[in-house]
């Protein structure tokens, strides 16, 4: 089991990033949440098996049709989570 925040740069708000990744995530079975940053970047949480958490990151480094993203930042994160949320804070 692998927990990870990300960071995700580029234009990734207002093209439906947060309800795409939702989506890809419950797919996986991965748990954690994503939401928008105030500095323009989205910020996620994921937990789940090392494969599950690995195609997340692959399918986050494209992101939905008009999504452009630059880079991801990744770093552990700690927690026990269930189910994938969007959260709007």
């Amino acid at each position: 089991m692998k927990t990870l925040h990300l960071r995700i740069h580029g234009r990734v708000q207002g093209v439906w990033f947060r309800e795409s990744m939702r989506m890809e995530a419950e797919r996986l079975n991965v748990a954690g949440w994503v939401r928008n940053s105030p500095d323009g970047s989205v910020e996620a949480v994921i937990q789940g098996p090392d494969e599950a958490i690995d195609s997340l990151i692959a399918w986050a480094r494209r992101g939905p049709p008009m999504a452009r993203v630059e880079r991801i930042d990744l770093s552990d994160a700690q927690g026990l989570y269930t189910g994938f949320d969007k959260r709007t804070d």
